[in-house]
């Protein structure tokens, strides 16, 4: 029941939050402590993850892509399996997973959980994956509509970093949350490190440098909310992260010195912060390869592709949801979208007339 409701339970289990979906709305939680919906939900789909040797359905011989195999894709893909389709997808990296993979630590969301995700659900199922293709550039959205695809589904996400807008952000020791979570090994931090956001990209990439060897870890807040959840703001803080509340940053600057080597404390209410390396972790936008390439896709102002409320884009034959729409959101708010999209996709598919298919 677990899997049919949602086909990313084992990853949902782990990384949502709890706090405020299942656990938040329990009665119990009222007065005492509420049920660990998180921790049962975990057991049972490990467990029957572990056992599930179900293969193929019967073919329908339609044929649908999917772009890209974040949490979106990947549901969108299980789904559509299930109903017998012939799913294919590609994804611009090595290995599936999209934003699990190469934006969640290994110590939130471990990699075999996505591993076992592609035996059991993606081979089984027989749904076949081109890694390290990037649709938009030597393969087109008309290219896949030429080899046969039905439809097309594009979960591309959110994978360009939003930035601050600030002097200084083109500095060396300047990166980006998105960018320092794909491959954390291979960045040289130093000691301090200042982290510009309180989400769970910035709370991930908090944790995750002081695992790399990082002694002081500071985020910075523009006001005296954190966006990250309770859960992972307690963790952060118990793991050693500090916060400054209340503060927004102006320019990033090369270490200041005067002729005694002590740090200059800028003038009126502005106090310069040293640090080793600063990372911008205030969410991200969409890419703009698909769009750029394919005629008929419109986006609203913020880059993002506009849809329906099935998630019909403004080119027939092509949807999406997640990331890419929203904007950077939840794991389960993808999956909980893409549910509704093949839902759509699959009444698009069975309208189609026979010589079409």
């Amino acid at each position: 029941m677990l899997f049919l409701n949602n086909p990313l339970t084992t990853v949902c289990s782990l990384v949502c939050n709890h706090e405020k979906q299942c656990e938040g709305h329990c009665v119990l939680g009222i007065k005492g402590t509420p049920v660990h919906f998180s921790t049962i939900e975990n057991y049972i789909s490990t467990t029957y993850a572990n056992q599930m040797t179900e293969g193929l359905k019967p073919s329908n011989g339609i044929k649908v892509t999917i772009v890209d195999s974040g949490p979106a894709g990947l549901t969108i893909a299980v789904i559509l399996a299930r109903d017998g389709y012939d799913v294919t997808i590609f994804d611009i990296k090595e290995k599936i997973g999209g934003v699990l993979r190469y934006g969640i630590p290994e110590f939130r969301l471990p990699k075999s959980v996505l591993d076992d995700f592609e035996y059991r659900h993606l081979r089984l199922k027989d749904i076949k994956v081109r890694p390290n293709t990037t649709i938009g550039t030597s393969i087109t959205i008309d290219d896949l509509f030429r080899d046969g695809y039905k439809a097309v589904f594009v979960g591309t996400g959110t994978w360009r970093p939003k930035t601050l807008g600030i002097k200084g952000e083109s500095l060396g020791n300047v990166h980006f949350a998105i960018d320092y979570l794909v491959s954390p090994d291979v960045y040289h931090l130093g000691d301090n490190v200042i982290i510009i956001g309180v989400g769970y990209s910035a709370m991930d990439v908090a944790r995750t440098a002081i695992r790399h060897g990082s002694r002081n870890v500071t985020c910075f807040a523009r006001s005296e909310n954190v966006s990250a959840s309770q859960y992972e703001f307690s963790y952060a803080q118990l793991e050693g992260v500090h916060f400054e509340f209340n503060k927004s940053p102006i320019e990033i600057r090369d270490t200041t010195k005067n002729e005694e080597g002590k740090t200059i404390t800028i003038e009126s209410t502005e106090t310069f912060y040293p640090s080793n390396s600063v990372i911008v972790a205030v969410s991200q936008g969409a890419m703009n390869r698909i769009v750029s390439t394919t005629k008929g896709l419109e986006t609203d102002k913020r880059g993002l592709l506009i849809t329906d409320e099935n998630g019909q884009t403004t080119r027939p034959g092509v949807f999406t949801s997640g990331d890419v729409v929203t904007g950077a959101k939840t794991v389960v708010e993808a999956v909980a979208a893409s549910k509704k999209t093949a839902e759509a996709m699959h009444e698009y598919l069975q309208s189609l007339p026979k010589d079409e298919e």
